[in-house]
């Protein structure tokens, strides 16, 4: 047993130590086969079960949500077989439940704030497949939702949420400007046979001169009457489209976002989101950038991995790309239905090893920490609790007492922590913690 890693039993409210935890993974359909899913790995080395090399392997969660809650690691640290018993730990107790028993672990600020409620979550996504076209309520929504649909929407919290590529990875991320989208109008003739051509027609003549909210107006329509079409419709219209662009794939090249569309057809054939992917920015992001979205804002991951960090809710409102449950008359409701491309998070480097990056939300930020060999780095102590994840490498992490870290690992770090990292061998990890800005306030 490490040093730090205290019976749960004989935890007092004082912990300052690291806790190791093991994660939970969610199967989806969407998720990248075993074999070359980063989730799949971290999964298996984080607790030490055996992967199913016949199902996709999509998100690795880390926090305190209890549809994938994290556990607290008792009884000692890794063995070749993973941890303790080989099959996670005896007795477990949730993360949760362990900084109820230690609720200062939060720090005051957030205790405060936040009561004992983890206010982010943190995951890990592997997408072999586009996720559905989708957005999240903000928090009065988010309340009335859960009250009126509780199976539907189990939560009563906003999901703000981060994205930051591990590999290159792609969305789709908010609608497109007004030039783009009258283009897309008059370009994509099924998109008229769907929405009538007087509607197209109040597209066509839209100018910056009519001012945002007559704009949003008709975009609003325009996004509803395509989306609430009939299934017979939308199955003629979109064999139609592509044939039409198979043909066109002969004498030029196609644009990225009209391969992009082939691509989702074949995921999702007949599904309304295809045609309604026109409507929205196709983001391709490099490792290491990243992207935000706010409430009510419509997205899509299409492929590719990330480091993705929310606030702790699990609440989604559906309406296209899915076989899962629809609800397209609230998406449609919902949506702010701002235009023009989402703002791209490069970070700020906080050392030489260490870039930070700050979405405009109080519940969390993201470090991501590469450390050559034979380095060292300093995270100093921060008012609200921290989770690391080993993405690669090991090393050392060092509080009171020095704990050794590979791949795989994932640590809870309490409020007012000072931590040295360091390995001989090369390093690479990531931090979920609370906005530092929610601090300086």
């Amino acid at each position: 047993m490490e040093a730090d890693a205290l019976s749960i039993t004989t935890m007092q409210d004082s912990f300052k130590g690291l806790l190791k935890l093991l994660g939970s993974v969610k199967n989806y359909d969407w998720g990248c086969p075993a074999k070359q899913s980063c989730v799949a790995r971290l999964y298996s080395l984080n607790s030490g079960g055996n992967i199913d090399e016949n199902q996709p392997y999509a998100e690795f969660w880390m926090g305190t949500h209890e549809s994938g809650p994290s556990y607290v690691v008792e009884g000692g640290g890794r063995t070749e077989n993973g941890y303790a018993d080989g099959e996670g730990v005896r007795d477990r107790c949730t993360l949760k439940e362990w900084i109820e028993k230690n609720p200062s672990v939060l720090g005051e600020t957030v205790l405060t704030k936040w009561g004992t409620q983890l206010p982010f979550l943190f995951k890990v996504l592997s997408v072999e497949k586009a996720l559905s076209i989708q957005a999240h309520p903000d928090k009065d929504l988010a309340i009335l939702l859960h009250k009126e649909q509780p199976l539907v929407y189990k939560d009563d919290n906003h999901k703000p949420e981060m994205a930051l590529a591990l590999t290159k990875f792609e969305a789709l991320c908010g609608f497109t400007s007004l030039e783009e989208l009258k283009v897309i109008v008059q370009t994509v003739p099924e998109i008229v046979e769907v929405v009538g051509s007087a509607l197209a027609e109040r597209v066509w003549y839209l100018n910056d001169d009519d001012g945002e909210e007559k704009v949003k107006l008709v975009l609003r329509k325009l996004f509803t009457e395509m989306m609430s079409a009939s299934k017979d419709v939308i199955k003629e219209v979109l064999a139609k489209l592509i044939s039409r662009l198979n043909i066109k794939n002969k004498v030029r090249e196609l644009t990225d976002k009209e391969q992009l569309i082939l691509g989702l057809e074949k995921q999702y054939p007949a599904d309304v989101g295809v045609l309604a992917a026109f409507l929205f920015n196709y983001v391709k992001l490099n490792p290491g950038e990243a992207l935000y979205l706010g409430a009510n804002e419509p997205h899509a991951y299409v492929y590719g991995e990330c480091i993705e960090c929310m606030a702790t809710s699990d609440n989604v409102v559906r309406a296209g790309l899915t076989p899962k449950h629809r609800d397209v008359r609230t998406l449609c409701s919902m949506l702010t239905y701002k235009q023009g491309n989402p703002e791209i998070l490069y970070g700020t480097t906080i050392n030489p090893y260490t870039t930070r990056y700050l979405p405009p939300f109080d519940e969390f930020e993201v470090d991501r920490c590469i450390l050559p060999p034979h380095s060292t780095v300093a995270f100093p102590s921060a008012p609200g609790p921290s989770i690391f994840v080993v993405m690669g490498g090991e090393g050392t992490m060092t509080t009171s007492a020095e704990v050794i870290v590979a791949e795989g690992d994932v640590l809870f770090a309490p409020a007012n922590t000072n931590i040295t990292i360091a390995t001989s061998s090369g390093l690479h990890l990531y931090r979920a913690g609370v906005n530092s800005r929610f601090f300086e306030e």
